[in-house]
């Protein structure tokens, strides 16, 4: 079973975090303060964490960077009533995933962990498994009913960036960062090459579909029985 760590200082929201968790199948650990989380993380092992920002004491920052000395892919998902630009940027400097306003909406929330818990299995595995098609990042391979699928190292880069967040939609600008990086003098439209390359190579795999956004790029779509 999933275990989710939840750090928040107001007791009451506390506990209906943990209660709703507990009936969507997680297994919740629950803490009121910075120190008695550290305390509650030694020589135990948590899958997600989430974290108020705002506390007495040593805050979720303190936080965060801690979690990351010491696992530096468990998901964390911030939470806080002060969603300024400035703090949502140093949570994301510190390496959290994800970050919520209060009042937090808890179906939303169980959502989003459910997102962040799936893309980390992907880390950890790097390996993806949809229907009938694998990816593997390791080797940068992938696997169509069980039949090798030719893909140069741009095609599959971005596939996999697309399928690792379904629904997303992602710019031609982002894209070509996953699979070029920043210093890439390709054209935006190549993007669209490579798109029109792995449409072709995967028209029998019912599994997902790239899907256009208009004025934007692209996204991957999960067909609903393979979710």
């Amino acid at each position: 079973m999933v275990t989710v760590f939840v750090l928040e200082d107001d007791r009451d929201l506390n506990a209906v975090i943990c209660r709703h968790l507990e009936m969507n199948g997680y297994h919740t650990v629950s803490c009121l303060s910075v120190q008695d989380a550290y305390d509650a993380m030694e020589n135990t092992h948590y899958d997600a964490f989430i974290s108020d920002i705002m506390m007495p004491g040593e805050d979720g920052f303190s936080f965060a960077r801690e979690i990351r000395t010491r696992d530096a892919d468990v998901p964390i998902l911030f939470m806080t009533a002060y969603d300024s630009l400035e703090n949502i940027r140093r949570g994301y400097q510190l390496g959290i995933d994800d970050y919520m306003p209060k009042p937090v909406n808890l179906d939303e929330m169980e959502l989003r962990l459910s997102a962040l818990l799936r893309r980390a299995r992907i880390a950890a595995k790097k390996q993806m498994v949809i229907g009938n098609l694998t990816l593997d990042e390791a080797s940068m391979t992938a696997e169509l009913f069980g039949a090798a699928v030719p893909l140069s190292v741009r095609e599959f880069k971005l596939l996999f960036t697309l399928l690792s967040y379904p629904g997303k939609a992602f710019s031609r600008a982002q894209l070509l960062e996953a699979y070029n990086g920043l210093d890439s003098e390709s054209s935006l439209r190549s993007v669209d090459v490579f798109i029109t390359g792995i449409r072709a190579k995967f028209a029998a795999c019912d599994a997902f579909r790239i899907e256009s956004v208009r004025g934007l790029g692209y996204r991957a779509v999960i067909i609903a029985n393979h979710e």
